[in-house]
């Protein structure tokens, strides 16, 4: 499914964030689950957006996704510092809780995948005693094969039979993104989501941290608690991040900050589109933001839509704010996943010092 160019995504740290609520987060999954339409939804957080920076299969499945939403008030944080716009921390969790204990009928049908042995079974017993939102409709624990070994046939024509609205994947991060993305076509619920925690959190085998705890932002130290191997993990991510703080966070948000007090104005941008055999071309002029966007995305459906080579051309660029680096995000990932081609020639200093400090540096390889 093509990329849906009026979701309001930001760049932080390289990875495209919807900026919704989670009510709002909610809603487009239920408009999903109605419709029947595809929402790989994505939930990034600080280890995520570490790991992608060097994993580009791992970014992919981001760039993927049909919502992502951030995970984690580092990325809340940053969001903010660099003028990102970011509401509030969605997190996976709060939202199956929200849809569990919704009143609203029908309850969405839930499919747990993966898991410690047993969790997916005790997760589908409890949700099904407790729930009023939500009901387990399947599940299994493909045990730790590799993406191959856990797409059999035969387990994705009992997933599909099951007729879920929901799929609940649990396979590590990296593995449970990268399962997905090899069987996205081929799944038949609307909804499907790496969740990780969620089938602990269900099956009562671990505690979420209460709500006091998470409004102090302490709710990894409460992970920790509760799984005391992810300390290992929190303290690399620590250190990652501070290394980023001071090289990339930092400088983008000192750059915002004289940008919105630069005299160039949205009125400067210009844009268009053209055509040559399998190579399509969109000319980007000026210091394009949030404010002149409206007038960007029907180019980017343009070359979405026309299936060949796309060449951005950022000579004459003078900025790009995260929500134009977003948008542009969307589009590289169509690219790569349809196998086809990008490039950024000549950029100028401008258009390359943005896209340095929002991550999205890669954007300039060709691919």
């Amino acid at each position: 499914m093509r990329p849906d160019f009026s979701r309001d995504v930001r760049c932080v740290l390289g990875l495209p964030f919807d900026a919704v609520t989670e009510q709002q987060a909610e809603q487009i999954l239920r408009h999903a689950i109605k419709e029947r339409v595809r929402c790989f939804l994505s939930t990034p957080n600080l280890n995520f957006a570490i790991s992608c920076r060097d994993d580009a299969a791992f970014r992919q499945s981001v760039l993927q996704s049909d919502l992502s939403v951030a995970d984690g008030w580092p990325i809340v944080a940053i969001a903010r510092m660099i003028g990102a716009a970011i509401p509030e921390r969605v997190t996976g969790s709060g939202l199956f809780e929200r849809i569990a204990a919704s009143e609203l009928r029908p309850p969405v049908a839930v499919y747990f995948f993966g898991g410690p042995d047993g969790a997916a079974e005790a997760a589908s017993k409890r949700l099904n005693a407790q729930s009023a939102g939500a009901v387990c409709v399947g599940f299994e624990a493909p045990g730790f094969g590799s993406v191959a070994d856990m797409s059999t046939p035969s387990q994705l024509a009992k997933l599909n039979d099951a007729a879920a609205d929901l799929v609940v994947v649990a396979l590590g991060a990296k593995k449970g993104q990268a399962w997905i993305q090899h069987n996205l076509s081929r799944i038949t619920a609307p909804v499907i989501s790496h969740l990780g925690a969620v089938v602990n959190f269900a099956a009562g085998t671990v505690e979420r941290a209460p709500r006091w705890v998470q409004r102090c932002r302490l709710e990894w130290l409460w992970r920790i608690k509760e799984e005391p191997a992810l300390w290992r993990r929190y303290a690399g991510d620590g250190i990652a991040f501070a290394r980023l703080f001071a090289t990339q966070v930092v400088p983008c948000a000192i750059d915002q900050w004289f940008a919105r007090r630069e005299r160039q104005g949205a009125r400067e941008a210009r844009a268009s589109i053209a055509r040559n055999g399998q190579v399509l071309t969109l000319s980007m002029t000026g210091s394009w933001t949030v404010g002149n966007i409206a007038t960007l995305r029907p180019l980017l459906e343009q070359a979405c839509e026309a299936n060949v080579a796309v060449v951005i051309e950022l000579g004459r660029a003078s900025r790009l704010d995260t929500a134009v680096i977003g948008s542009l995000l969307l589009l590289y990932g169509w690219q790569v996943n349809a196998g086809l081609g990008w490039r950024v020639p000549a950029p100028s200093l401008s258009a390359v010092r943005s896209l340095r400090l929002a991550g999205a540096h890669y954007l300039l390889t060709a691919v």
